[in-house]
This record gives structure tokens, C-alpha cells and sequence, in this order.
């Protein structure tokens, strides 16, 4: 691989600074680097962060290739900044054995836009009711250490409690979709004042909240680490917060759209709003935002959630729930915690790639902008300003929230091992 030198970059929103890339990884960073024998990247104004980590994607890959597939999702996920995601093991079939999770992760190897990381099942099939093969997916090349059965909550306390003793016997975490399926029964949206005038069956906060309180009771219990998925109520952030001031080891995530969309966007009927967990209130987003800003929510994941055009473009009790999220994240970030004054640059490094790369052992990724690390790095345009053009997207799906708004930033350049994947915000 040739030298690259990125020419005054704000380091993690920091001083300009030169940084030197050679080969693979980080070569050296300072000021007044020598460009000779190297191709010069002119990132005035630009802020360099490490590349972004994803613990929550859905590749769909194998079985729903009609929505995403590895090549896609991780071309996606480098144009969105990322180059780790780790892929959910609600595909068909389940990744619950060894040979589906080699399978995912072999494919991520092979396209190489980003590095993926499968997740495992929890359960067999995703029902519930026997624990997955856990150790074979870890002993695996795969070398799975998180597990989940996103999309379904695991709702048997006695499957909860196995799982979190069976995986801190090799370090590993089981992240939970919080979501007491006897409360949502019929759900289509939040449970408040909008789903009664709307008439829409409501998804109340105390289903998400029931859970999480559960599980952080259980991971105490055991001495296991529990990582929430999707958290979005201001009860759930207030467990959270009670439960790591009891030395739980408990980390939870939010996702962009949770950060910014309200259930009054519901009142259009867009199934484009239509998602699990729900959008909530403003309160709820308000929360969201505060804990995220002072840890009490560990790191924003995208739950990228990509499906075809037929299964969106319907009556909104058919359609299905999930929106792409990939390439707006960042953007959305920037926009409800940065220009908010709520996170600085650094702690957006710190809420996606340090802490999501800690969380799930991403091994190379989640580094220090510095010489000798790996070379896995994100140039970001924070002045950018532009409408969201889902025509315009390297995903398969289009179902995106953010059709027609105005977004700020975009990601320049994105860089895995050395490798420019994105070269002025195409694929390289």
C-alpha cells in the first residue's frame, strides 16, 4: 500500500493535525509531517475520528438478500463512517451454530468494505425455549462474544439467567431486546396521547422497562455482563442509571432515530415511522439525549433495519418495523448531541467506536489516533449540509425517516487497515 498523509484534521475535533498512514496502520501523527512518497488528503476543517463501530446492524444476509446482503450492508456501513458492525442472528436460517456465524463472517471478509462481526443467537431458532450452541459460536472462527435474539426478547428469566451464566465463563455478553411480549401484544405504535387519537394499539414504556429491571437484577445476580439493546423510555434510562450505581455490569445503547423522531411523526401513518422499539415522546427523547451525554447510555447503535420497498410502501398494520440507518447516523448525531452542546467531538468518538469496540472485543477497531495503532479511521465533514436522497444510498433498502430532511455532515473519506474504502463520500 502507497503513504497517505490526511493534512490538518481536527484528531477527535482536537488541534489540526497531520497523520501519517503507512500500509496498515497509523505511521505517525504531528504537525508539519513530510508528504514525500505519499498521497496528500487536504482535511482542513475536517474532523478525523477513529473509524466507527456499529454493535447493532442487520445484514439479513443469509436468507433475506431481497433487503441486504453483507456486500451491501457493509458497503453502507463504510459510506456511513463505520468499519466494524456486528451482524444480528435473525437471519434465515438463525445464526445459532457454528457453521452460520463462520458463514457471515467469511462473506465480511470477502467483500472487505468493513470487517463484520456475527452475533449469535440466544436461543435455537429465536423461540425461546433452548439455549443456542454459545460456546461453539465463541470457540468458532467467527470467535462470536455477543449474543442476541433481536427481533424477540428473551422473555424466560430461566433461558435469561443460563445465557448470562454460560457466556461470562469466556467474557462474553448477551444483549437483550427489551420487550415483554405479553404487554405489546397487538402493539403498533407508543402507548400515550397520540396512539388514543390515533387508534393504534400502544406499546407502553413499562414493557421495555419490566425487562431491563429483570435482567440488570440478573446480571447482578450472576456476576455476568448484560448489554440492553434499543433503549428508549426515560424509565428505562433511570433503571440504567440505578443499576450502574449499584456496580452492575450492565452498558445499554440508543439509537439515532430515538435520539431525534417522535411518536407525533406517527399521526402522518408513514410505516417509515414504524419501528421497534416505538418512537416515543419528546420527553422521552430529551432523556435520551442527557443520559447519552453523561454515560448513563454507553454508545449509539444504528439497528440498521433495511426491508424491501413492498413490505414499507403498504397500510401501516402490515407493514413491517425497522428503518436503515447506517449512512444518516453519524449526521443525526452530529445534529442531537453535537451542535446541541451536549458531546464534543471526543465523546462521539467515544460513543461510537471506543465504547461499542469494548463492549463487543472488536479486536483492531475502537483505537487511539496514534502511531502503531491500526489504521481503521473516519474523515468527517462537519460544515456539510445536505437533504437526504435515499436514491442516493449504497443499502439495498431505502425505508429511511429522514427522506427530504437536511442533515448535517457527511463522511469524506473512510479508511479500514490503511485502505481507502470512501474517497470524497463515494465508495472507493
Amino acid at each position: 500500500m502507497s503513504k497517505i498523509l490526511i493534512r490538518g484534521a481536527k484528531v477527535l475535533g482536537g488541534e489540526p493535525q497531520d497523520v501519517l498512514i503507512d500500509g496498515e496502520t497509523v505511521a505517525e501523527v504531528g504537525t508539519g509531517l513530510s508528504a514525500e512518497g505519499a498521497t496528500v488528503i487536504e482535511a482542513d476543517g475536517q474532523v478525523l475520528l477513529p473509524g466507527l463501530v456499529d454493535l447493532h446492524t442487520h445484514l439479513r444476509e443469509p436468507g433475506r438478500e431481497d433487503s441486504e446482503t453483507v456486500l451491501t450492508g457493509t458497503r453502507a456501513a463504510a459510506v456511513g463512517g463505520y468499519t466494524s458492525v456486528f451482524a444480528m442472528a435473525n437471519t434465515h436460517p438463525v445464526a445459532d451454530t457454528a457453521g452460520v456465524v463462520e458463514q457471515i463472517y467469511r462473506l465480511g471478509q470477502e467483500h472487505g468494505y468493513c470487517d463484520v462481526q456475527p452475533i449469535g443467537a440466544v436461543t435455537v431458532g429465536l423461540e425461546g425455549k433452548k439455549l443456542a450452541e454459545l460456546g461453539a459460536m465463541h470457540d468458532s472462527a467467527a470467535g462470536v462474544t455477543v449474543f442476541s435474539d433481536d427481533g424477540k426478547c428473551v422473555d424466560d428469566a430461566v433461558i435469561m439467567r443460563r445465557a448470562l451464566e454460560y457466556v461470562k465463563a469466556f467474557g462474553g455478553v448477551v444483549a437483550q431486546h427489551a420487550q415483554e411480549p405479553r404487554l405489546t401484544e397487538g402493539a403498533q405504535m407508543n402507548e400515550g396521547v397520540v396512539s388514543a387519537e390515533l387508534g393504534l394499539g400502544g406499546w407502553p414504556a413499562v414493557a421495555e422497562e419490566s425487562i431491563i429491571a429483570r435482567d440488570v437484577l440478573l446480571a447482578e445476580h450472576v456476576g455476568s455482563r448484560v448489554h440492553i439493546c434499543h433503549l428508549s423510555t426515560a424509565g428505562s434510562v433511570e433503571i440504567v442509571r440505578w443499576a450502574k450505581s449499584r456496580g452492575i455490569d450492565v452498558t445499554a445503547e440508543v439509537t439515532p432515530h430515538h435520539l431525534l423522531l417522535t411518536d407525533e411523526l406517527v399521526r402522518s401513518y408513514n410505516p417509515v415511522y414504524k419501528v421497534n422499539p416505538p418512537l416515543r415522546t419528546e420527553k422521552d427523547v430529551l432523556a435520551l439525549r442527557e443520559a447519552l451525554a453523561d454515560g448513563t447510555i454507553d454508545i449509539v447503535a444504528t439497528d440498521h433495519a433495511p426491508h424491501p420497498h413492498e413490505d414499507k410502501d403498504c397500510e401501516w398494520a402490515a407493514a413491517a418495523m425497522g428503518m436503515v440507518g447506517l449512512e444518516t447516523a453519524l449526521s443525526v448525531v452530529q445534529q442531537t448531541m453535537v451542535e446541541t452542546g451536549l458531546l464534543d467531538w471526543a465523546g462521539v468518538a467515544d460513543r461510537m467506536s471506543f465504547a461499542p469496540a469494548r463492549i463487543g472485543r472488536a479486536k483492531g477497531h475502537g483505537r487511539p489516533v496514534s502511531a502503531g495503532e491500526p489504521a481503521n479511521l473516519t474523515l468527517v465533514d462537519p460544515a456539510y449540509r445536505g437533504v437526504v436522497d435515499p436514491a442516493d444510498f449504497a443499502s439495498r433498502s431505502r425505508n429511511t425517516p429522514y427522506e427530504g430532511r437536511e442533515l448535517p455532515g457527511r463522511v469524506t473519506h473512510t479508511f479500514l487497515r490503511g485502505r481507502a474504502t470512501v474517497v470524497d463520500g463515494k465508495l472507493a
